[in-house]
Formats: structure tokens, sequence, C-alpha cells
């Protein structure tokens, strides 16, 4: 599958998650494509078997699909909190990064990542016992970075 293809799929699941529902135009919006281009797209994820979809109605991912929506999402979520936890890149940079890494990383060299982020954040603070695998931890693993680098920060500050 394409990286384009694989960012459609995730931005489909991303906004049934989100909206509860996929349609062309948000992913249109979403992706800041036209229409035309959506539509082909999502006739190569029918064909594929990961979407269900027909004119004017809403999308939805099948169980492949829904599957690997969910390995591109953790896959993309693992880089950024590598780049931003341990290499100390800007949010945004550490965002289009993950983008681009998430097509050529191994499934191996995936799950090394996540161990190793597993070691550098304190997963007893997490109410949701962070899994690495579970999209609900996004927000909980964001939230303590913002907190550890306010920390850097400060500390930093101190020993100047």
């Amino acid at each position: 599958m394409t990286a384009s293809l694989e960012e459609y799929l995730k931005t489909i699941y991303i906004l049934i998650i989100e909206k509860g529902s996929a349609r062309v135009t948000d992913i249109a919006d979403t992706l800041g494509y036209k229409k035309p281009s959506v539509n082909r797209a999502l006739k190569i994820l029918k064909e594929e078997k990961l979407i269900d979809y027909e004119a004017y109605k809403d999308i939805s991912l099948t169980t492949k699909g829904e599957n690997l929506a969910k390995d591109i999402v953790r896959k993309h979520n693992a880089l950024k909190a590598f780049l931003i936890e341990v290499l100390n890149v800007d949010k945004d940079k550490a965002e289009e990064e993950a983008k681009l890494m998430k097509h050529a990383i191994s499934e191996s060299t995936l799950n090394s990542l996540e161990e190793y982020i597993q070691t550098i954040v304190d997963v007893e603070k997490f109410v949701c016992n962070y899994n690495p695998k579970n999209s609900r931890c996004k927000k909980c693993i964001n939230e303590s970075f913002k907190k550890r680098i306010k920390l850097k920060k400060i500390d930093n500050n101190n020993k100047s």
C-alpha cells in the first residue's frame, strides 16, 4: 500500500473516532485534497476490501481496514513520541517527520521503539495503564510529555 493510501486510511479512522463518521468532504477538508482525488483513493481502498463505501454515504472501515489503520496510527504515535520526548523535536516538526517515517519502519523496530518509550515514560502515572497499542492512551502520553518538557526547561534554567 502506498504512503498516500495509508494516510487516507488513517484519516478515515480518526474521523470515525472523533466525529462518529467519515465522508468524502471530511476527508478532502482534513487532507486538503479535492473530492475527485479522494474518490479515486476510496475506490482503491474499497477494491482492497479496507473500506465499505457507496457514493454520498458514510464511509466505514472493514475489520481488515480498521486493523491496518490502528497499526498506522500506532506507528505514527510511537515515532512522534520518540521524536518529542527523546530527541526534543518541536511538536509540529515531529508530526511531519512521523508522517514520513511511519511508512518505512519495520514491525520489529517499532516494537523495540515502543519498549524503549515504556522505559522512559513513568507508566504508573497513567490511569489507563499505558499500552502503546491502545489509542486511548494518546492523550495521557501527550500530557505527560508536556509536563516533562516543562520540567526539563525549568531544570535547565536552574543549572545556568
